[in-house]
């Protein structure tokens, strides 16, 4: 709901506020498709720096687990020492990835204007102390969704690229990475990542609503690591070095979010 002041909500009916928010989303994507046009134009670093980055052995995430690999006698620490390659199998398959590409970098780069615009269509339904406790909402939000995309990208996506692109039934089958599977599936892992790392953002607003509690979130601890396990043992190659570095700042994650529900508790708790 959105209102200028108290007396002004009572007021306003409920296409008022459909054509605010119809404005807020003109707005959102109007910045993501800057964003986006600014991708289009910049595709050369894009894809040889960005996209193809976490595949080649000279990745910064790559180089360093190398380096661990031989410093530890641990050979199969060593992922994506050798690059993978990538196929094109349709004529418009280049420009699309191209497009589908710009599209998700419009998305990243837009995404804390994105958030401004629906806090500003938020902020004016909320009392003032509500404001007051809301305040660097967007910031955090933001800074979260950055972490997490980062943690994609430099730590999940070389993993998943490392097992899936070397993952064989049979030597007699060649792995041929198409372009779009490859697209999607480093998309996938980055922007869930990002997703995933606004965790103690969603245990706030359930926390306000009710709905969890920190008894709850530490009562179901155990259960939490053993999701998490699971979800770094499908996304890492089979050794233990691997498993241990993925679920470590998962489980991090999990911890700050029952912080986070543990301090609003307590201040809003007689």
């Amino acid at each position: 709901m959105v209102k200028k002041d108290k007396a002004e909500t009572s007021e306003m009916g409920f296409l008022d506020h459909l054509e605010e928010l119809r404005w807020v989303l003109v707005r959102a994507a109007a910045g993501i498709l800057l964003a986006a046009i600014g991708a289009f134009v910049s595709y050369r670093f894009i894809f040889d720096y960005v996209i193809f980055g976490p595949k080649s052995p000279d990745f910064v995430t790559n180089r360093v687990l190398c380096l661990i690999a031989q410093s530890i006698n641990a050979p199969a620490l060593c992922i994506n020492s050798k690059p993978l390659e990538i196929i094109n199998i349709n004529m418009a398959g280049q420009f699309n990835t191209h497009l589908m590409v710009s599209l998700y970098a419009g998305i990243i780069v837009a995404f804390p204007y994105i958030i401004f615009q629906l806090w500003n269509f938020v902020k004016p339904a909320l009392y003032e102390h509500e404001r007051k406790r809301a305040r660097g909402a967007v910031f955090y939000i933001s800074l979260l969704f950055f972490v997490g995309v980062c943690f994609g990208f430099f730590i999940i996506a070389p993993f998943t690229i490392h097992f899936l692109g070397t993952y064989r039934i049979s030597p007699e089958v060649t792995n041929q990475i198409n372009l779009g599977s490859y697209l999607s599936s480093v998309a996938a892992v980055t922007l869930a990542a990002g997703l995933l790392f606004e965790l103690p953002i969603l245990i706030l607003f359930l926390t306000k609503a009710n709905i969890v509690s920190p008894t709850f979130l530490k009562k179901y601890r155990k259960h939490a690591f053993i999701v998490i396990m699971v979800i770094a043992a499908i996304i890492t190659p089979p050794d233990v070095f691997s498993l241990i570095l993925v679920t470590i700042p998962m489980w991090l994650l999990y911890e700050f979010s029952i912080f986070i529900s543990s301090r609003h508790y307590r201040r809003n708790t007689p």
